[in-house]
């Protein structure tokens, strides 16, 4: 019986020592964390810190309106400052946070009348708070729901308001608040109180069935999301949302504050003085190096910032000092240690010397590169210049500033190259005899057609600047325009305008079958192709020959308009004083006859090579067919047979057999005939040509549309 009343008072010096021990670290604790209150104040409420200034009950804060009522709510202890419950206050950003109830207003969908008319008005004009302008939005929920915010609800000055619109719930969108629905606005600086109040006459009660509230609230940017069940059902009615407030030192500012010491609040050494943002007043921090509270004696502490290599990173030796830190180098390493990594080795003499090779090595191997670079640089400007004067460049230059109005460009190798993406496969668009054509787009999205030759005539060369400014005066809406060329090649490029449609090859004999050449687009086609080269025979100065007429040479544009064009020539080079020719070895069926004899080129040459172009267009069939016998493959020469034994009817395309248009076709086929002459002599000029069809185009369309 003693041994166990021993053991039970053994039992009870234990706890109690355990008891005391618990008590003197409590003690310990605190006393190593300062108190943000004043001395014998409470320091929180709940779950909320409440620094002074401020306080909780009398003689705990600096002055009316900083003093907080700890309140018990449901087993809670909650700051208030009247009905206002806090969320948090912060010293170093000089705000606050606060619940705010949100303002609805509720309507019976089968009367209209109001059956729920709240507003959760908030009055702070006798403490130091201004609502957050820059953190806080004005927000109004429902549809037809015009609200607006006045200091109270005595006046109707109203210095913020918002309005939403909507037809159906249909229009809603979950998480946007742009007008739909939901709406924000901001509001001015200085405000300390507000009161909600609705438009009555504005909500409709078209909407009431789906819509039955309006709400409104000031809260704080980013904390309210919206959804739509808001707008269809009460559960947003009464709901605390956070409301963001900024508050200072009233109503003085630094300057002025600082000359009564008695009533200046930054009393802390190592504190600073600044002016509010919202409203008349001042705040204080602790300097750079310090932390703590400023508004109490003493209340900024030294920062250990060696303490935290986080914020600190010192990879040295840290010292800390007041309001800073110093760092060094640990032993044989030197550098600048605030920055992390950079402490490097000492280097020895033998280290050293090694890296001075190494970096006398790696700059001499630098330079030896760079000056090869510059060399073959040089060597490539050496061979384009050559090229360039080889071509006549500088006197093209010369002409073109004389030539006022001549839209000529001299272009570079990389501009070409660049426009055509090094020339690559994907943007040809034509093979020639001499030559690729590519498809380029310029700087400016200017797009072009670039004629790439493969070989060129050293007879030529010298002639090539005049020739080009010839050619490039040539201006006729059915002539394919030269735009510029690019001489620091080899062989020089030309570059044309882009005809997007293709030629008219393509257009009667591609693998898409022909729809919609009528007889009518095929005879525009002759009369415009006709009229371009009777104006390189008659109105270019000098006169020029194409020299290698045919369908494939004839490009069509998106309306179908020919321009004749000469991608599959050479470069034109003179024959003599009085003609500019073409120089070219032809094409299969389409060369004059006198010319495979005579090797003379002339106008007529071009007109027999039209007249065979008059012949596809009539018949839709190729200038020269690889099948069937020796005589019959020359489509001139079935033509010529043809008309010889009255069979024009069956040589014709079946998609001009027109009864309606017979006669003008035969007049077509006549004038093809006449092209067709052996002789020369037998043939029209191209300038006859152009007229004659140009007289049957005239003769359609007055048939077609019943003009005498």
């Amino acid at each position: 019986m003693e041994r166990n009343e021993n053991c039970v008072t053994d039992g009870i010096v234990i706890l109690w020592v355990l008891f005391l021990i618990q008590l003197l670290v409590m003690q310990l604790a605190s006393a190593s964390a300062p108190s943000n209150a004043l001395p014998g104040c409470q320091q929180r409420c709940g779950d909320v810190e409440v620094p002074y200034p401020f306080g909780i009950g009398p003689n705990c804060s600096m002055k009316a309106g900083f003093t907080l009522n700890c309140t018990s709510s449901n087993g809670t202890h909650k700051p208030f400052l009247n009905d206002v419950e806090f969320k948090s206050i912060s010293l170093s950003s000089g705000q606050a946070r606060i619940f705010n109830r949100v303002s609805a207003q509720c309507h019976d969908a089968a009367s209209g009348t109001v059956t729920y008319n709240k507003s959760w008005p908030i009055n702070l004009t006798a403490s130091p708070f201004r609502f957050s302008s820059t953190l806080n939005k004005f927000t109004t929920v429902g549809c037809h729901t015009a609200a607006f915010v006045t200091l109270s609800h005595k006046t109707h000055k109203y210095w913020s308001g918002c309005v939403t619109l909507c037809e159906d719930v249909g229009s809603l969108t979950n998480g946007s608040c742009s007008g739909t629905g939901c709406c924000e606005s901001a509001i001015p600086k200085g405000i300390n109180s507000y009161y909600v109040w609705f438009l009555d006459n504005f909500n409709s009660s078209d909407t009431y069935w789906f819509s039955p509230c309006s709400y409104a609230m000031l809260v704080e940017e980013g904390a309210f999301e919206f959804s739509t069940s808001y707008v269809t059902t009460g559960a947003l009615r009464d709901r605390k949302l956070p409301l963001v407030l900024d508050w200072a030192v009233r109503n003085k500012t630094c300057r002025q504050a600082r000359r009564n010491r008695t009533s200046y609040a930054c009393v802390s050494d190592n504190s600073e003085c600044v002016d509010s943002g919202n409203g008349p007043g001042y705040l204080c921090n602790c300097s750079k190096g310090y932390q703590g509270n400023p508004y109490l004696p003493h209340g900024c502490r030294d920062i250990d910032e060696c303490a935290n290599k986080d914020t600190n990173p010192c990879p040295g030796h840290c010292k800390n000092t007041q309001g800073g830190f110093t760092c060094h180098c640990p032993k044989g390493r030197n550098g600048y240690p605030y920055i992390n990594g950079t402490c490097n080795p000492i280097l020895t003499l033998r280290v050293k010397v090694a890296i001075g090779i190494s970096a006398s090595s790696v700059t001499l191997m630098i330079i030896t590169l760079c000056i090869y670079i510059i060399r073959g640089r040089k060597r490539l400007m050496d061979v384009k210049e050559k090229y360039f004067q080889q071509y006549g460049g500088r006197l093209l230059l010369a002409e073109i500033g004389k030539k006022q109005g001549l839209a000529f460009m001299i272009f570079t190798k990389e501009e070409l190259e660049e426009s055509t993406n090094n020339f690559d496969r994907s943007n040809v668009i034509g093979h020639g005899g001499n030559g690729t054509v590519y498809k380029g787009v310029l700087k400016d999205d200017h797009v072009v057609a670039i004629k790439r030759a493969k070989i060129i005539d050293e007879k030529q060369k010298e002639e090539f600047g005049k020739e080009m400014i010839i050619l490039a005066q040539i201006n006729h809406k059915n002539v394919v325009k030269l735009l510029g060329c690019c001489l620091e090649v080899e062989v020089p490029m030309l570059v044309y305008e882009f005809v997007p449609k293709g030629n008219l090859f393509q257009l009667l004999h591609g693998k898409s079958p022909r729809v919609g050449v009528t007889f009518e687009t095929r005879l525009r086609i002759a009369v415009e192709s006709a009229e371009a080269l009777a104006y390189l025979h008659s109105s270019a100065s000098p006169p020029i020959i194409h020299g290698d007429v045919k369908s494939s040479n004839i490009l069509l544009d998106d309306r179908h308009m020919a321009k004749v064009a000469d991608f599959g020539a050479s470069r034109p080079a003179p024959m003599n004083e009085v003609q500019y020719v073409t120089l070219v070895q032809g094409t299969l069926g389409y060369l004059d006859p006198e010319y495979m004899q005579t090797y003379e080129l002339t106008h007529k040459s071009d007109v027999y090579s039209f007249g065979v172009v008059l012949l596809e267009l009539l018949t839709g069939k190729n200038a020269v067919s690889l099948e069937g016998p020796e005589e019959a493959r020359s489509l001139s020469s079935k033509f010529l047979v043809a008309m010889q034994e009255n069979g024009l009817y069956e040589l014709l395309d079946d998609q001009i057999k027109d009864d309606e248009e017979i006669e003008l076709i035969k007049a077509v086929a006549a004038l093809a005939r006449t092209c067709l002459s052996i002789k020369r002599e037998g043939r029209p000029s191209m300038k006859d040509v152009a007229e004659e069809l140009g007289r049957l185009r005239n003769l359609a369309e007055a048939k077609l549309f019943g003009t005498p």
